[in-house]
Parts: structure tokens; sequence; C-alpha cells
């Protein structure tokens, strides 16, 4: 017989103390127990964690992954939610209050009564300048960022501009920086401001943090150098003929040649729905 959501109701609690403290200071990194859970650590151990210590028994669920609900990851964590919690699970990103998501934020943008859970690899964005645990801590502590900003310049002196496709760093209500885990740059500007509140965990890491709503998120760039996300100019959805989403490389139609499909699915269905669109 299961726990009701799987966990101990102390192992909850403990989550949800480091989640106050992650939203009461945005982006900066709280360590927290992190417990076993019957998955391999890799498959989302810190942000299944958040998403069980919070859910209750009127929750309606969504999990994705890479914008897809039905991946192999996506599907077995909702099965191991729904089998511990009796919970409703959802595909259409409207209807679900509690989302968690592996490397994309929906396209629908999302509201106040939401919270979207992201897992998370590495949590420290210094990582990529110092492996040195001791000193990242000192770094962040005093808002020593220099070599963030090098690092950077560096990039742009070996491939005349700004290649970090994910994971990009972001400095969060003007103090901390922080990795918005793997996810496309394309999804980076969702976290400025946003209604909803973000979540991040790390299992393997063993840390916590947070965006509230309503928070100032600036991706890092240099002054002749700003942020920008990807372009796919000309190419759309061959689904439902999208041309304003993250897009996919997918083989064509037929195996000849390629083509590009909606990252999100339920947006891309939710299109199809609503203008009729066949696809091809």
């Amino acid at each position: 017989m299961y726990n009701f959501a799987l966990l101990d109701e102390n192992s909850k609690r403990e989550v949800r103390r480091a989640l106050l403290k992650a939203i009461a200071i945005p982006g900066f990194q709280v360590p927290f127990a992190s417990r076993e859970l019957p998955i391999f650590f890799g498959w989302g151990t810190g942000g299944l964690q958040i998403t069980l210590s919070l859910i209750g028994r009127e929750e309606i669920l969504k999990i994705f992954d890479q914008g897809d609900d039905d991946s192999v990851n996506a599907v077995n964590l909702k099965r191991l939610v729904q089998l511990t919690t009796g919970v409703a699970v959802t595909s259409v990103t409207g209807e679900a209050t509690l989302l968690q998501t592996r490397h994309r934020i929906p396209e629908h943008p999302l509201r106040s009564d939401q919270v979207l859970v992201l897992q998370v690899p590495i949590p420290e964005p210094l990582r990529r300048v110092e492996p040195r645990e001791k000193e990242t801590v000192r770094m962040h502590a005093e808002k020593d960022y220099g070599k963030m900003f090098v690092q950077l310049y560096e990039d742009v002196l070996h491939h005349g501009e700004i290649t970090l496709s994910s994971d990009y760093p972001v400095l969060v209500f003007d103090r901390h920086i922080m990795a918005t885990s793997p996810i496309p740059r394309w999804d980076v500007p969702r976290l400025d401001n946003a209604e909803n509140l973000f979540l991040f965990g790390a299992g393997r890491e063993k840390k916590i943090y947070a965006i509230p709503p309503y928070t100032r998120v600036e991706p890092l760039s240099l002054d002749d150098y700003a942020f920008r996300t990807e372009t796919f100019d000309g190419k759309r959805c061959v689904f439902c003929g999208s041309g304003s989403t993250y897009l996919n490389e997918i083989p064509a139609p037929g195996g000849v040649g390629q083509a590009y499909a909606c990252s999100d699915t339920h947006f891309c269905q939710s299109n199809r729905n609503n203008q009729g669109y066949a696809g091809k």
C-alpha cells in the first residue's frame, strides 16, 4: 500500500520548507535532502519530488518531455504519480493546475493559478567556469560573476556570437545568476515577469530553486552582443502550419528530405483543431 504521493509526510514537509525559502530568495539554490525514488537519476527525480510534495487530491496534472506529452519519460512519470495519488491527468495545458516538464515551457502562456515544475540535471550555472562547489558558493554570495561574462566574451571571440543553445544563464531579480535547465533559448523570455510560479528541482545535486510570479529575469548578454532566441524564418510546422513556435526538425513525410514540427504537441494539436488544418 503506497502512501499518498509515495513520499512519507516528513519528506514532503522538508521539500516544502526548501520551496518556501527558494521562493523567498528568487534564483537562490536551496539544499534539500533528496530522497530515493523508483526511477533513475536523470529521469527527473528532483522535479518529481517537488510534484509529489505539492500535489493534492483535486490537482489536475500534466507532465511532458521536450514538449511531448507521450514520450517515454512523460508517460512513465505520469503513471507513477497517478498510481500513488489517483489525481486526474491531462495533456491540455490550460486544464492543468500542476505541470512538470523536461526541457520545454509550454507555448500557451501559463496563468497565476498554475505551477510549472522543471526537471534540472545541473543547477549550478557557474559550473561552466568554476568546478569547485566551495568557490561557486562564495561567488554567489559576493555576486562575483565576472567569469561568466568572460566566458561569453570568449565564445564571441571563437564563434562570432554567443552559441549557448540551451540552459542559458539568467540574472534573477538583479541578484543571482541561475541555470534555466536545458530549455532552449526560445523559452527563456517566458521566465521574465510571468504570471505563474516556476519551481526547479535537481535530485542528484540535491538543490531546489524558484522564480516567483512577476519576477525580473534577464538573460546574460554583452553590450554589443545581445541575447537572441532561435529563428525559424520561412519554416512552418508540417502538421499545423505554425510558423511562430519552437520547431523540431523531423524526416519529411514520405522519407525524402527534412520537415519541421511543433515541439509542443498540445499546442500543435489545438492549432489543428482550431484551424481545421489537415496537415500533410
